[in-house]
């Protein structure tokens, strides 16, 4: 019990401390929001990324347009776009598609196409994303597939026109294609739903390898760690202290992140939140253990924040920390399963994008457990007041 109630005593005055740092302060609550908000506008538009929404698409008309700007209109919404035609404000939308202006002795649109003018549409994208090609199929069908319609109204002998085309589309096809999902679907997730869960993962371990490791390596250096050498406290109740304080902060940066997310980007954490929850915690704990090995080992301030950081950059990239896993090449996804981060960021996938059930991620999290135990026990060992 006194054993418990010593470690209790240094977590809290370790907690105490650390955020007396506003180094840490700035690093827990101000600048994962900035990541969250930037890297997930350009990594999903401009908007949350949620699963089913529609991305909205400004359709620029001058003038009438015709029928066949309605044909097209609706062939995009088809495409899982939400139209929005002649917008105010139209230059700020991401996604643009401009009609060209028609002389009034042509007439419309739709009577310049129709007399066989040429008429080039022209796609306005701001930023890249990772669906920015995604884009360009889903236009290109739906421009491609009108244009085939006028042809087949052309050999038909028929007058292009709404009416037309609606005969065309009730017409019987002689191929089809029936398309069914073999199992669930998976799609890689994007936006908002891939870089807070991310960001989380890799602000987690830059803290604790950081902030946590380097204070640890001051006290040494400043000899408050010899005062507790003369105290009667063992060395397994110091550092049981040491990794709760450690466990604390990542508990505290986590719960925080995680509020941020749901109510600044509307992040919805599935199902499963226990287990997201539970996931998170064990990877604070890896993180809080691997944190009091790295100053044990380190000699200086610079060498663990150096150490630190190229780790922590190496890991996040590697681990599907700044990306989704799952569109890399094949030797990144097959190196991700020995890296923590990314056992962390499947785990995350599996139970907030892709809906699994959470018993396929009990081996991540016994993963993080094992992890946390062997660098808790290298932490013990190596663990020095001087």
């Amino acid at each position: 019990m006194n054993m418990l109630r010593s470690a209790w005593f240094i977590a809290v005055e370790d907690s105490k401390n650390t955020f007396r740092q506003k180094e840490t302060l700035i690093w827990t609550f101000v600048m994962p929001i900035i990541f969250f908000y930037f890297i997930g506008t350009v990594t999903g538009g401009f908007g949350p990324s949620k699963s089913g929404a529609r991305e909205v698409l400004a359709l620029e008309v001058p003038g009438e347009g015709g029928f066949l700007v309605d044909e097209l209109q609706t062939r995009l919404e088809a495409e899982d776009y939400e139209v929005r035609r002649n917008p105010e404000g139209v230059e700020r939308y991401a996604r643009r598609l401009q009609i060209p202006a028609i002389s009034s002795e042509q007439g419309n649109f739709s009577a310049s196409v129709m007399a066989g003018d040429k008429q080039i549409l022209k796609f306005l994208r701001k930023g890249e994303s990772l669906n920015s090609q995604y884009d360009e199929v889903r236009l290109n069908k739906a421009v491609y597939s009108v244009l085939a319609d006028l042809i087949a109204s052309s050999e038909l002998d028929r007058e292009a026109s709404a009416d037309s085309f609606a005969e065309l589309a009730a017409m019987p096809r002689n191929l089809s294609l029936d398309v069914s999902s073999a199992g669930k679907r998976i799609e890689p997730p994007s936006g908002y739903s891939q870089t807070i869960p991310g960001t989380m993962v890799m602000f987690t371990m830059m803290i604790l390898l950081t902030s946590g490791a380097i204070l640890l390596l001051m006290e040494r250096k400043q000899g408050l760690l010899r005062r507790l050498a003369s105290t009667p406290i063992p060395r397994s109740s110091v550092v049981l202290g040491k990794w709760l304080g450690k466990l604390s902060l990542g508990f505290i940066q986590i719960a925080f992140a995680m509020i941020a997310g749901t109510l600044l980007f509307d992040m919805d954490w599935g199902p499963n939140l226990w287990m997201v929850c539970l996931i998170l915690a064990g990877w604070a704990g890896f993180n809080a253990s691997l944190g009091i090995l790295l100053a044990n080992i380190g000699r200086s301030e610079g060498q663990v924040a150096g150490i630190a950081t190229i780790s922590v950059m190496v890991m996040a990239a590697l681990g599907g920390c700044w990306w989704p896993i799952e569109i890399t090449p094949g030797w990144m996804q097959d190196l991700a399963i020995y890296l923590p981060t990314g056992w962390t960021m499947d785990a995350m996938h599996q139970l907030i994008n892709f809906g699994n059930d959470p018993s396929v991620t009990i081996p991540h999290l016994m993963a993080q457990v094992i992890g946390c135990l062997v660098l808790g026990y290298l932490a013990v060992r190596s663990f020095r007041y001087d």
